[in-house]
């Protein structure tokens, strides 16, 4: 069931997203060749504190796990698409990595959710094409996301420079509603026809997150239970913003 939310959620919602975007520019600024996953989590744990704020992920059990999730933030390296664990076990990036932080945070109760995927020191034009369609294709989801469209807009948009790409486009795992809880409906698939799936009606909150594989869109779930890796063994990249649906342009909260 979609719930959209009140004028006085939207207000938390952009002061969450502020916070939010500030703390991600922060963690993306620190990777770097030798840097863990460990010193990001941590410092990540540290900025939600300072902001009297609280993650949305940390003990968060989504549907189908054994466990709840152990950390604040996933850290996806090179081949991990998603859902990486940055505390069990050691995670050293270096230089020509891409990593993905994705982050949730609660304020005031309610949630975004973001993402960004980042280059560790020089990588190779075939990583940096990845990274800069990936974005690209966050954007066009984006573009689509009006009122009075439907969602099949917005996974329509996102194939489509994926198809253009050559990338494996995951069918998997999707965007969703967001806000009250971590994922809400609608879900929001990366393929799509225009025109189909639930209309985009104004007071929506939803997470866009195109993900693209340089190989296959094979993905296989890793022995820990969170991690979603590809199958091929290529790197993925994987972007996502909190966005609210508008009877125009959608508003990005985590801008």
């Amino acid at each position: 069931m979609i719930k959209l939310k009140t004028k006085e959620d939207v207000a938390i919602l952009r002061e969450g997203g502020h916070r939010h975007a500030a703390i991600l520019r922060e963690l993306a600024a620190m990777v770097r060749p030798g840097v863990t996953a460990l010193e990001l989590e941590t410092r990540a744990q540290a900025l939600i504190r300072e902001g009297g704020d609280a993650s949305a992920f940390m003990n968060y059990t989504p549907y189908g796990a054994d466990r709840p999730y152990p950390a604040s933030l996933c850290v996806s390296v090179n081949d991990e698409i998603v859902h990486g664990i940055p505390n069990e076990g050691e995670k050293i990036l270096k230089e020509g990595d891409i990593v993905s932080l994705d982050l949730g945070l609660t304020h005031k109760g309610l949630i975004t959710d973001a993402a960004v995927t980042v280059a560790v020191g020089s990588i190779d034009a075939d990583l940096t094409k990845l990274l800069a369609d990936t974005k690209t294709a966050l954007l066009a989801g984006i573009k689509a996301a009006k009122g009075g469209k439907r969602v099949g807009d917005i996974s329509s948009a996102i194939e489509r420079v994926g198809v253009a790409g050559g990338y494996g486009i995951i069918e998997e795992l999707s965007g969703h509603g967001v806000g009250y809880h971590v994922h809400e409906d609608p879900y929001v698939p990366n393929y799509g026809e225009a025109g189909q799936g639930e209309v985009l009606k104004p007071g929506m909150v939803i997470a866009i997150e195109p993900m693209f594989n340089l190989g296959t869109r094979a993905i296989e779930l890793d022995a820990d239970g969170y991690t979603y890796r590809t199958a091929d063994g290529e790197p993925s990249a994987h972007f996502e913003h909190t966005v609210l649906i508008t009877k125009g342009d959608a508003e990005i909260l985590t801008a």
